[in-house]
């Protein structure tokens, strides 16, 4: 009897190895992504910036303090890039705490409810030899439209090292911001500006259009 049950447990533990073998033999095997073909890049903000402009009868205009970026590539062509921000609304510094608690509050970027407002990049248009149109999907206060970044590109090519500047203008009442500040008349075209320094931190340089 207890050699039956010793027989028994001998061939579940062969069954057990048999199965455990198979599996590592045949399961399928994903490989790692190689991304030695590709340039990979890092985005400074201690060296760059992001402002906003409003035309208003006292001149409202600022940074974010808080913010990332990210720039990458599936391929050498610059067109492959994507651009992706974040920055935190309540980061605002217009060098005013009036004007910052006006445009935290619910009326403007709603920063506690919305506190991020980003743009990614969906399609990048190479338009000249150092200039961009980025269109992508921009968000402010939870509402999320289309929007065009044009962009110019300074720096000794190949070196892995250049400048980013660009621009974009927003209606701010395609976003709910309807309201005004007390004894201000503001206009309702915002004009954000970025200025970025990128260096490439491995990868093979970028491929420009002629």
């Amino acid at each position: 009897m207890r050699d039956r049950e010793q027989n028994c447990r001998l061939a579940s533990v062969r069954i057990s190895l048999i199965t455990l073998l198979a599996s590592s033999l045949f399961s399928p095997v994903i490989p790692a992504q190689d991304t030695s073909g590709v340039p990979v890049f890092k985005i400074t903000p201690v060296k760059s910036t992001i402002k906003f402009a409003v035309k208003a009868s006292v001149p409202i205009e600022g940074t974010f303090d808080k913010w990332d970026a990210a720039l990458t590539f599936t391929s050498t062509a610059a067109e492959s890039g994507v651009l992706d921000v974040k920055i935190q609304a309540a980061s605002v510094n217009t060098g005013s705490g009036m004007k910052d608690g006006k445009l935290k509050s619910k009326d403007f970027f709603d920063a506690e409810h919305d506190p991020n407002i980003t743009f990614k990049s969906t399609k990048v248009v190479q338009t000249g030899p150092t200039t961009f149109d980025l269109l992508g999907t921009f968000t402010i206060r939870g509402v999320s439209k289309d929007e065009k970044l044009t962009l110019t590109v300074s720096g000794q090519r190949g070196s892995g090292h250049g400048e980013i500047r660009g621009t974009m203008a927003f209606d701010r009442k395609d976003y709910g911001m309807n309201s005004g500040i007390p004894f201000i008349k503001i206009a309702d075209r915002v004009e954000v500006t970025v200025d970025l320094l990128a260096d490439r931190v491995s990868g093979p340089p970028l491929v420009f259009k002629q």
